[in-house]
């Protein structure tokens, strides 16, 4: 059902122009949540991992071509607005990628536990709060065998429009879940907390930091355990001194010509295929 746009200010376009991210994603509630997914590509991803599409705003000069896929897709079921790019630009406030968004419901969030069974490498993302960095270390994952993924809630949002871009859909298949969701003791549970669970699940745990005791990735006591989660801290302070003593193990990857650190998802690239299962 397409339907041309003659009024901004229409309540179904809200999803699209007034709502924050925050509002979107209505952590309180997150069975009511929703998430915009941009571009063709990353919308045909979230729809093969089952998310529940919503409305889908395109151009109306791809509806021919780049969007064309998308509408087929998502059937005669839901509305498709359209209009002149201007017209979308003025509505969202930016440029649509490739011309083409769609608001869909968030899927149920897995618990800590359901991300890490019968998984052997997994991640573990603590207070990194760049959208990009958090999307780009969601492709290495899903390109370098990282079977799911754990956030802090101190995290930027796996579903957060320009996370899911970057990532360029990988969020929809690596599993992944808020730390939080799950509780200890009916406490949130802290840095030390996590860890420990991370243990009694099976897992041995390395934290990405730059200490003088810390060895490098490539370090042959990481090509031995069977299970392991390599554990990311934010972009300026890096892992919490809790979380690094908590950890069976610190590594850091080896720099040269002095510069002291790589951006925090280029180390998890490098670290991903580090500790990469054997085949």
């Amino acid at each position: 059902m397409t339907i041309e746009i003659n009024d901004l200010k229409r309540a179904e376009l809200a999803v699209y122009a007034s709502l924050t991210e925050t509002q979107l994603r209505n952590r309180l509630e997150p069975e009511k949540g929703i998430f915009i997914a941009e571009s063709p590509n990353v919308i045909k991803a979230a729809l093969k991992a089952g998310c529940e599409p919503m409305s889908v705003l395109t151009e109306r000069q791809h509806l021919g071509g780049t969007a064309k896929e998308v509408v087929e897709l998502v059937g005669d079921k839901i509305p498709v607005f359209t209009g002149e790019r201007d017209v979308l630009a003025q509505l969202t406030g930016y440029e649509l990628t490739r011309g083409v968004l769609c608001a869909m419901r968030r899927p149920r969030m897995k618990t800590m536990a359901e991300v890490c069974e019968g998984k052997r490498r997994i991640a573990v993302i603590d207070s990194v709060v760049n959208a990009t960095n958090t999307g780009a270390i969601f492709r290495a994952a899903a390109a370098l065998g990282i079977e799911g993924v754990l956030l802090t809630t101190t995290c930027s949002d796996p579903l957060n429009r320009r996370c899911v871009r970057v990532s360029m859909g990988t969020v929809f298949q690596v599993p992944w879940g808020w730390i939080d969701v799950d509780k200890l003791d009916g406490d949130r549970l802290d840095d030390a907390g996590w860890v420990k669970q991370l243990h009694e699940l099976g897992f041995t745990t390395v934290a990405m930091a730059l200490r003088e005791d810390a060895f490098p990735i490539d370090d042959p006591r990481l090509k031995t355990p069977e299970r392991i989660a390599i554990v990311l801290g934010n972009e300026g302070d890096g892992l919490s001194q809790e979380t690094i003593e908590a950890c069976d193990y610190t590594a850091m990857i080896p720099m040269q010509n002095g510069v002291d650190s790589l951006n925090v998802a280029a180390a998890a690239a490098v670290a991903f295929w580090e500790i990469k299962i054997p085949r």
